[in-house]
């Protein structure tokens, strides 16, 4: 074997893998996932799968899948793992974007499970990952310390997916770093998780760890979270989970199941919960931990985490042991590149929520006192697939320029947000999260689902709403006073959407780059418009 990272997968010890049939946890333990891995390897390099070719595939949390994943490693092959579909993404559009990317990665093969062939480019040639069980061994041939192994495409969230090349190397430096960020211990965990393989911290934090550290794994699928977010902690409780992960908006609908009528039927487990992919809110932490403490769950549990695919994956994360901190800033200041703590009562505070020190090996700077994260990491990319503008602009001398914005205290990085979320009114910078996040708070509001986009001279905030009103406008002009009182910022309309209107990627962050899109295009069925620069 040629990498360290094939090794740990292949000697993977005797706990299991607990993956979600539909009606109830399949158990196989982690030998014998390998073996049947191993079978499927003849089949592929019949299909020219071998040292140096490409494999695109939109990885999933079925037991194929995952058997698929290291099978391709095994026949050398490099797996490039394409988008899920966004929320709100016809199928045609889906198809199109898959065709984009597949045009300059040039996969020898496309692998999905048997229930997505329809989706994968007609000139594309495709394979179910059940047609090849049991087809066959063959010697394995992973790839090298330094050659491609996986390709990491993006959600989309800010722009068109973009695709991150990773090295053994990287992937298993990444691994030894989320295991002393954990502070794990190898054999004695047991991990839960629904997050989509297709996103880095379902396949490198929540499938790869625990295989090359031979946790319990109880594998979910979103479908089952999206359906019944009660699951998440349901599933930690009944299985003595002791390791999980999940966005902050994932975590509210998951505290807030339990917050009602519904009950956990044991005490919790949970050492490290953390909480990553989006911008982490005081006020999530918060209920999560007080809805949770009867439980035996407590602050310590929380790990506000901030990493990114570009660098495999972590990059920092709250402390083993330690509770989760924050800083109460001004935001309209923030906006201006300032730096002002506050009174919390004052109309522009607002929590910034620490996403904790940098894991072992990593080195982060910031331009300025508030400004871009540079990352250097042993698990960085070497750059994006294709894209070699891109990468120079992005990599250079070792470093990661991210595109997001934070500040270092005491060891500490504080996210911001993207440069992507700062939008210009009125020749000012506005941090939209900041605008966003306060009328999440607003009643009837669903949670997460609100975004600012600005066009020309319009700025509009698109949200979905609980349940339909007899008048809107009283709302927009609370939104608006929100708004007002939050960045100094004048909203021109609002637009109120029924459920699941507004286009998501598959870990839940809204594609702002795509709501004026939609609207322009009439795709966008609004309960109610409202112009509110009609009465400025």
């Amino acid at each position: 074997m040629s990498s360290n990272l094939f090794d740990r997968l292949v000697n993977a010890g005797g706990s299991a893998l607990h993956c979600w049939t539909g009606t109830g946890f399949d158990r196989t333990p982690w030998p014998d996932v390998v073996r049947e891995a191993e079978a499927m390897t003849a089949g592929l390099r019949r299909r020219g799968v071998r040292p140096g070719t490409r494999v695109a595939t939109v990885l999933t949390t079925t037991p194929y899948a995952v058997r698929g994943l290291l099978a391709v490693w095994l026949a050398g092959g490099a797996v490039a793992s394409l988008p899920a579909p966004a929320r709100g993404m016809r199928p045609e559009e889906y198809v199109r974007t898959l065709g984009t990317i597949c045009a300059r990665l040039g996969p020898e093969l496309f692998v999905v499970d048997e229930a997505m062939l329809g989706v994968v480019p007609a000139e594309w040639p495709a394979r179910s990952w059940e047609s090849f069980v049991d087809s066959g061994w063959i010697a394995p041939e992973p790839p090298g310390d330094h050659e491609l192994a996986f390709v990491q495409y993006s959600s989309g969230s800010t722009s068109a997916p973009k695709g991150c090349m990773l090295t053994p190397r990287a992937i298993a430096a990444q691994l030894d770093l989320v295991m002393e960020m954990l502070d794990a211990r190898p054999g004695r965990e047991t991990a839960v998780s629904w997050l989509p393989l297709s996103h880095d911290m379902g396949v490198f934090g929540c499938l790869l760890t625990p295989w090359a550290n031979d946790f319990e794994l109880y594998l979910s699928t979103p479908e089952r979270f999206a359906l019944a977010p009660r699951t998440w902690f349901g599933d930690l409780a009944e299985f003595g989970g002791t390791m999980t992960a999940g966005t902050n908006t994932a975590l509210y609908l998951a505290a807030r199941a339990y917050a009602g009528r519904s009950r956990l039927t044991r005490e919790l487990s949970v050492r490290s919960c953390i909480v990553g992919a989006e911008r982490v809110e005081w006020d999530t932490v918060q209920f999560a931990t007080d809805t949770f403490a009867p439980y035996g769950f407590t602050p310590q549990s929380m790990m506000p985490a901030y990493g990114l695919a570009e660098a495999t994956l972590a990059v920092t994360a709250t402390p083993a042991a330690a509770e989760p901190r924050y800083l109460v800033v001004d935001t309209i200041a923030l906006a201006d590149g300032e730096l002002r703590e506050v009174s919390a009562t004052d109309e522009s505070a607002t929590r910034v929520v620490a996403a904790g020190t940098p894991c072992r090996g990593v080195e982060l700077e910031t331009s300025g006192e508030l400004g871009e994260i540079t990352v250097r990491s042993p698990s960085l990319a070497t750059g994006y697939l294709g894209d070699p503008a891109r990468t120079a602009e992005k990599f250079a001398g070792g470093a990661l320029r991210t595109g997001d914005l934070g500040f270092l205290r005491d060891g500490w990085l504080y996210p911001v947000g993207r440069t992507d979320d700062m939008i210009s009114v009125a020749g000012r910078k506005v941090y939209a999260g900041e605008i966003e996040t306060a009328v999440d708070a607003l009643d009837g509001v669903r949670r997460g689902c609100s975004t600012l986009v600005a066009a020309g001279r319009t700025l509009t905030l698109f949200v979905e709403l609980r349940r339909g009103l007899a008048d809107y406008r009283p709302l927009a002009e609370e939104a608006a006073s929100v708004a007002m009182a939050k960045a100094a910022v004048a909203l021109d309309e609002c637009v109120f959407l029924r459920h699941n209107s507004l286009p998501k990627t598959p870990s839940g962050k809204i594609q702002r780059h795509r709501c004026r899109q939609l609207l322009d295009a009439g795709r966008f069925e609004p309960l109610a418009t409202v112009n509110l620069a009609e009465v400025r």
